[in-house]
């Protein structure tokens, strides 16, 4: 029998910025090819923000496409929870910079820094403001600008990561079996130097020095960072579907973290989901961490690949380590 649900996505949009950047805009200064790159990621383009196009503006634009599919106004908001790690400043929050642009006067505001699982972390705290009555309407929101934090330079990790944003509205579940029927997170730091970003934060403020080591960008040792995340999203998988009380063959649609094609079909073949069932658009916009899983929704629902009543599992890892998934009626 299948969990019931307290909370459910109600409203979802999402926002990627304007410029597309082909593999072949790499091959001029770096040592790789768009044959490279396709045959090791999957990836074929991704979406880079322009000087004008900031973090908070591309969550504004999916806000308020998920505020009206949800049938919302800002006013409304109780609370706005936004993971992402490339704030447009340090201070204050991009959720507080977000309620400002949204005209949201009611909401309380805060940022969790949980890399690629931000939008799943932030649906967690969503569903727990609401299970304890804190809260009625919730804005979740996953978002990156990773392309102010990609050393360009370093062919192991530029050709990899793009920008964007996703928006979700979260409210009580409206009793008909729709919503969240359960939630997975999980974090081992003991594995952080596999995928970080050593300047820049207190312990190594900004300065010449950091600047000269290029320290301020992502470093990521990527064969292990691979083996961790098959391995971890795999058994985060089975623990959602465990806490749902579904199996996997009642999954009509698998969304993974779009970060590598490779990745996505070992998680598909661990967790026994069928490809024909696993949501991908790693080619059209790279890994947009906390931005890709709703960007794949999105995507999907467009397509009519997710209808009403749809049963999804979604799962995602990152730096941290810190890994969740989840099991959504849609």
């Amino acid at each position: 029998m299948s969990a019931k649900p307290i909370a459910a996505i109600t409203g979802l949009g999402t926002a990627v910025p304007v410029k597309v950047v082909p593999n072949a805009h790499f091959e001029g200064y770096l040592e790789t090819s768009d044959q490279w790159i396709v045959e090791r990621t999957g990836i074929r383009e991704r979406r880079i923000a322009g000087p004008e196009e900031s973090l908070t503006g591309l969550c504004r634009e999916a806000s308020q496409k998920a505020l009206a599919q949800a049938g919302l106004t800002a006013e409304q908001l109780d609370a706005i929870v936004v993971g992402t790690i490339t704030a447009d400043r340090r201070l204050p929050s991009a959720a507080c910079d977000l309620q400002a642009l949204l005209g949201a006067k009611r909401a309380a505001a805060f940022d969790i820094a949980a890399a690629c699982p931000g939008w799943i972390y932030s649906l967690a705290v969503a569903e727990g403001l609401i299970a304890s009555g804190r809260a009625t309407n919730v804005l979740a929101i996953g978002a990156e600008k990773l392309s102010t934090v990609t050393d360009w330079t370093d062919r192991s990790t530029a050709v990899l990561f793009g920008d964007g944003a996703g928006a979700s509205i979260v409210q009580p579940a409206p009793g008909d079996g729709r919503g969240i029927l359960s939630i997975i997170l999980g974090a081992d730091g003991k594995l952080a130097d596999l995928l970080y970003i050593k300047g820049g934060g207190s312990s190594d403020p900004v300065s010449q020095k950091v600047v000269d080591e290029r320290s301020q960008f992502i470093r990521m040792a990527g064969r292990e960072v691979f083996k961790a995340a098959v391995h971890t999203m795999a058994k985060a998988c089975e623990q959602a579907l465990a806490k749902a009380g579904v199996s996997s063959d009642e999954i009509d649609v698998l969304i993974p973290h779009q970060a590598n094609l490779r990745i996505i079909e070992a998680t598909a073949k661990h967790a026994q989901v069928p490809m024909s069932k696993v949501m991908v658009n790693v080619e059209r916009y790279g890994n947009t961490s906390a931005a890709s899983i709703q960007l794949a929704i999105d995507q999907a629902v467009q397509e009519g690949r997710i209808k009403r009543g749809s049963l999804l599992l979604l799962v995602t890892f990152g730096a941290g380590f810190t890994w969740g998934s989840a099991v959504v009626r849609w």
